[in-house]
């Protein structure tokens, strides 16, 4: 690894033995030895500092190094050129000035015995003409692309020139910054474009047939080989089925691989599959999200690694252990990508190594890191490293925890707390750990959450935290555990009571959990913009109902991860969902034998009636405060929660009561506003991580 030395904790099969776990085996990929077959491929963190890997990034990265795997791959969609920018996020690997921020990451991924990789490219008609350097977007021809929407200049022969010498130059900043190899793309990016009849419509000598097709990219990558040397690992991000009419399909993808083949200037394949240049191929192809099944493409990647001879590389939604362990098993791929799940849990290598595979944290496929990049919905501390540690310290001195509530928040409290070293009592009212979870996952769609829920429970279970069900805690309760710290997370109910005619209205719980039977004639408002009232749609015209959706924005869905928002939309297209935006509902009424809905229109003030048999209706959640409220005036800091506290701005001191008896008072998640599952467990890990 260039020389540097390796961490004496970096992942290893223990001296003297050899592990039979398939992951476990080491590779060779080029001059380069990789401890084992589980890598994370490039992604956009949005963790730069303006284009340039600072402490964010690399502590982001790092940490999976440190938890095992046995490489990371950084930069998605790294700048080669100025005008391939789409307006921020991604590194900038177009001049000098990011070499010894390369130089000081590769050392920390080098020093836990993990290697490192940078994908360079040029985004050709995916870039954008409006933010970043304002330069107007490139291609091989003249065809916009409809997710980006800009339309690019036809490259001319300078533009060729010119963009390959980047390519090169970027990829010699890399091996200047003691990276172990660099990867290109295909797919939606220039050299795709160019590989792809649906976008090169050129006449010269880079267009018309398959061979003059490749030749930008063949070029690309013999410049970029005389940049780097032959021991440096150089590959390509490969599209091996565009799966459109018109596009590349497997065939051909085939065949252009074998050129790259022949040619030699290449050392693997990371295949992946369809496009990009829609919000729905993006959802369902490229990056499968919460729609998709599990690893959707791999029979398909096997099929293309029997047909080559490089070795591959994929990672599309494989998720869990056991898929990745198949798939090396069963030679479908030599090195499996599991760059969500990585999100969720950077230690999984470890804790394989360490016999703990059931204690690997599960990526649930909600598409949050999508979202609000990195963050994955359950693990509060990827790409918060500079703020909160992915391993909790012990604290000096045990505390008396009570926790009220157990949904996702206070669990991840009681949690937190317990591996803090602490006595922990969490109080449930239900008979089942989960909160709102629950609710979230008894729609099919989103029943994967369940793993936030069994995942914790299992934790809370080994850490021999006290869980009382059924314990409908109350100030007399709380008090009596005679607690150091009390932390209420007693969530919210559906927000109904500012309706007038609420009393005539069922809420997305009700109907999500059978406490009140569906309709046939279904109208649901919706005024988040979240999944909750989506999903109850889907949920319900799956079972027969008629169903339409008013929502008072201006499309549906506006508040999920942008691959779930698409997938929603086409699903209530498909199953018949009338939806309506710009509605806001203000009065519902009751008519015979069903219920009038009055709207508002967002724009012209307009009024509009509609009847459904039934009314549902989505606004989030109230508080449910009542114990907070008791607890405050007996609480030693009256249940402030201090926010330079919770933003990282100071961290916490012995906040331990004075007066004999009394305790300090915190409320969490939904308790305090309606929000989603991120936040309420973030909340919980910022506050308990340092009690």
């Amino acid at each position: 690894m260039n020389g540097v030395e390796q961490d004496v904790n970096a992942a290893a099969a223990p001296a003297g033995k050899t592990s039979s776990d398939p992951l476990l085996q080491p590779f060779r990929l080029k001059g380069l030895t990789l401890r084992n077959r589980v890598v994370s491929t490039s992604h956009a963190s949005m963790l730069d500092d303006g284009g340039l890997p600072l402490e964010r990034y690399q502590r982001y990265h790092e940490e999976k190094a440190r938890g095992g795997l046995a490489m990371t791959m950084v930069g998605g969609s790294a700048m080669t050129s100025p005008d391939s920018g789409w307006g921020g996020g991604q590194l900038d690997l177009s001049s000098d000035r990011i070499v010894p921020h390369l130089q000081a990451l590769s050392q920390r991924i080098h020093r836990h015995g993990a290697a490192v990789m940078c994908q360079v490219s040029h985004l050709g008609r995916r870039a954008t003409a409006y933010a970043g350097n304002w330069l107007p977007p490139v291609a091989p021809s003249r065809v916009r692309e409809i997710r980006n929407r800009n339309f690019p200049k036809e490259m001319d022969a300078d533009d060729v020139s010119r963009i390959i010498k980047d390519y090169a130059s970027a990829a010699r900043r890399c091996r200047d910054g003691d990276l172990d190899g660099v990867e290109t793309v295909t797919g939606g990016h220039l050299i795709g474009q160019f590989l792809s009849r649906r976008t090169n419509r050129r006449t010269d000598t880079l267009g018309g047939s398959l061979e003059n097709r490749a030749r930008f990219g063949l070029m690309v990558h013999e410049a970029i080989r005389r940049a780097v040397g032959d021991d440096f690992a150089v590959g390509i991000r490969f599209v091996i089925d565009e799966a459109v009419d018109g596009g590349s399909d497997f065939e051909e993808c085939l065949a252009f691989a074998r050129l790259f083949e022949r040619e030699g200037h290449i050392d693997f394949f990371n295949c992946i599959f369809g496009r990009m240049d829609t919000e729905l191929s993006l959802a369902e192809q490229n990056m499968p999200g919460m729609f998709s099944q599990s690893a959707p493409f791999m029979p398909l990647v096997g099929q293309f690694k029997r047909e080559t001879r490089l070795p591959v590389i994929h990672a599309a939604a494989i998720r869990d252990v056991a898929t990745a362990r198949h798939a090396i098993r069963e030679n479908l791929v030599d090195l499996v990508g599991m760059t969500r799940a990585h999100i969720a849990d950077p230690h999984i290598i470890n804790k394989v190594m360490q016999g703990e595979e059931d204690r690997i944290r599960p990526c649930v496929g909600a598409s949050y890191c999508l979202y609000k990049k990195v963050h994955c919905i359950h693990n509060p501390a990827s790409g918060h490293e500079t703020i909160v540690s992915h391993i909790i310290d012990r604290a000096e001195t045990p505390r008396r925890v009570v926790v009220v509530g157990g949904g996702p928040g206070g669990m991840e409290a009681a949690r937190v707390a317990a591996e803090r070293g602490h006595s922990v009592t969490l109080l449930e009212a239900g008979a089942r750990l989960g909160g709102q979870v629950l609710v979230a996952a008894s729609a099919s769609d989103r029943k994967d959450l369940i793993g936030i829920v069994d995942w914790r429970t299992d934790e809370l279970a080994r850490l021999g935290v006290d869980v009382r069900l059924n314990t409908c805690a109350d100030a007399k309760a709380v008090l009596a555990a005679r607690p150091d710290t009390v932390i209420v997370a007693t969530g919210g109910v559906p927000d109904m009571e500012w309706l007038d005619g609420a009393e005539h209205c069922d809420s997305v719980w009700d109907v999500l959990t059978g406490g009140v039977p569906a309709k046939d004639y279904v109208l649901i408002y919706d005024e988040t913009g979240r999944q909750a009232a989506v999903s109850c749609a889907l949920h319900l015209a799956r079972m027969g109902r008629v169903v339409t959706l008013a929502t008072a924005d201006d499309t549906l869905a506006v508040e999920t991860p942008y691959p779930d928002r698409v997938s929603f939309r086409k699903r209530a297209s498909q199953l018949g969902i009338r939806v309506i935006g710009d509605l806001r509902l203000v009065k519902a009424a009751r008519q015979g034998n069903g219920i009038t809905a009055r709207f508002r229109h967002e724009l012209t003030g307009a009024e509009t009636e509609m009847t459904a048999a039934q009314l549902i209706v989505e606004r989030g959640t109230v508080p449910m405060e009542d114990v907070y409220q008791d607890l405050r005036a007996r609480s030693a800091n009256n249940g402030v929660t201090d926010i330079a506290l919770m933003t990282g701005a100071r961290t916490q001191g012995d906040d331990r009561p004075q007066l004999a008896g009394s305790f300090v008072l915190h409320r969490i998640g939904d308790a305090v506003a309606s929000r989603d599952i991120y936040s309420s467990i973030y909340e919980a890990y910022r506050l308990c991580s340092q009690l």
